[in-house]
């Protein structure tokens, strides 16, 4: 039992059921003299609710355009709630993409109910409702106990800030009581309990996915600030790399973004890709326990939250010692050629897939240049061959957005079948990838790994690659580095 449990005598919704009492603490809430000067003598805080800049009114507009498209029908979207780390602890919260997107607001076990009118929908927000000084929750529950949790929004703080309708969810239930054949979309959080058994709505979650697709103005400034400070992010890792080799090692990088992210964002919008040396060849390379080698390429995959949730997600390779030798010059030039080959290809009107294709010739006419391809490179293109693919297992490029690998839940239609429409904001990451132990590969490849990702949006005319204030030719880099190392 926690000491939150002990204190109150109850169980809190969340927390698992206790095994045994802690004699630590009193049963406080048993204790009238305590409950009573516990409900008086507090000020009011600043309960401003905590909604990003031009949030509300992007979600105002993100709802008309999903309400065109399912008329008539009941749409719930549930915020979630963060998920047990272990026992009694828990990850940091972060609102489902689909909610933010309809909402801006980042609140934990929220639901929004979208109630069809005539034409359009009525949209209402459900949240959890706050405990306030005289009230036992304010020093008993952790969860939403302003003791425990700091100022805390309640319903008129949030409906103004929202722009919406907002009610307690405990309200919840019985709003829903006449309304039949719901679609549902959404984490499930506490609501789920009032939901029971109505089941998740591919058709909703499909047609969300499907309209973020696209990007209004509001977004595009949002992922182009999470850009921006993951280029500085970047430099802010560089100029750790002699802390690193002399004993930090990966993790220590690994942790320099972090903090830089948590500072000036949300956060990571992933787990953080350090790889040094033959870890850089492992696509997703997040334990980041190893040394960080003075004469092996340093892969870096990094990406920041900003507060409105929004990522980025960028890739460089560099030299640790700030040079490229002969061979990793060699692996890295083959990438470069490859990734402007899909830049190249992003503009509108264009087949999602042409740039993927782009790439991918150019990699399979160069590792066969180098006799690496068992085949033709005809017959490694075909369908049935991708002997190429050996060396670079993964797509390159996804869709950007509230999520890393945006639009997920999209058609195949939509997404890999789909044409490139402008707004749309997609990664182009081709990589190498020589594991230490392949021994398809020379020894002197083995153990380099090396991406490049950029972020782009496509424009009305072309594309606009948000991430190009980090060079991709190798001299640029190791000027960009030398830069970044002199502070």
């Amino acid at each position: 039992m926690t000491d939150t449990q002990q204190a109150t005598g109850t169980q809190h919704a969340s927390m698992p059921a206790p095994t045994a009492p802690d004699p630590r603490l009193p049963r406080l809430a048993g204790l009238p003299g305590f409950v009573d000067y516990m409900g008086t003598g507090w000020g009011t805080p600043d309960r401003t609710a905590p909604v990003e800049p031009g949030a509300a009114s992007a979600a105002r507009a993100h709802r008309e355009r999903l309400s065109a498209l399912l008329a008539g029908r009941t749409l719930i979207v549930r915020g979630g709630r963060a998920p047990i780390r272990s026992n009694d602890t828990y990850y940091g919260f972060r609102p489902d993409s689909n909610f933010y997107w309809l909402t801006g607001c980042d609140a934990e076990d929220a639901v929004i109910v979208l109630s069809p009118t005539s034409g359009s929908h009525d949209a209402t927000v459900y949240l959890p409702a706050p405990a306030y000084p005289g009230e036992p929750g304010f020093f008993a529950d952790p969860a939403h106990g302003e003791l425990w949790v700091g100022s805390a929004p309640g319903m008129t703080d949030w409906s103004a800030a929202l722009g919406l309708t907002v009610k307690p969810l405990s309200t919840l239930e019985s709003d829903l009581r006449r309304v039949n054949d719901p679609m549902v979309a959404g984490a499930a959080a506490r609501s789920g309990e009032v939901l029971g058994d109505v089941p998740s709505s591919v058709e909703l979650a499909r047609t969300l996915a499907e309209l973020r697709m696209v990007k209004d103005e509001w977004e595009i400034t949002e992922l182009r600030r999470a850009v921006d400070s993951t280029v500085d992010g970047f430099a802010s890792v560089l100029r750790e790399i002699p802390t690193a080799i002399a004993g930090g090692g990966e993790r220590w990088l690994q942790g320099t973004f972090d903090r830089h992210a948590r500072t000036y964002g949300n956060g990571p919008g992933y787990s953080t890709i350090v790889g040094s040396g033959a870890h850089a060849p492992t696509l997703h390379w997040v334990r980041c326990d190893g040394p960080v080698l003075e004469d092996k390429v340093l892969l870096l995959d990094m990406g920041v939250e900003n507060r409105t949730f929004y990522t980025a997600d960028v890739t460089r390779t560099f030299p640790a010692s700030g040079t490229f030798s002969p061979v990793q010059r060699q692996v890295h030039d083959l990438v470069e050629k490859s990734h402007r080959a899909g830049l190249a290809e992003v503009r509108p009107g264009r087949d999602f897939s042409d740039f993927h294709r782009a790439a991918m010739e150019v990699i399979a006419n160069g590792l066969h240049d180098w006799g690496l391809l068992p085949v033709s490179v005809d017959e490694a293109l075909s369908e049935t061959g991708q002997h190429h693919r050996r060396y670079l297992v993964c797509g390159i490029g996804h869709h950007l957005g509230l999520d890393v690998h945006d639009c997920a839940q999209s058609s195949y239609e939509s997404y890999q079948g789909g044409v490139m429409t402008p707004g749309m904001v997609l990664t182009v990451e081709p990589g190498l990838y020589f594991h230490a132990n392949d021994e398809t590969v020379p020894p002197e490849l083995r153990g380099i790994g090396v991406r490049l990702e950029d972020d782009i949006l496509v424009t009305e005319t072309g594309s606009d690659v948000l991430s190009d204030a980090l060079p991709i030719d190798a001299s640029g880099i190791e000027n960009w580095m030398s830069a970044a190392l002199r502070g």
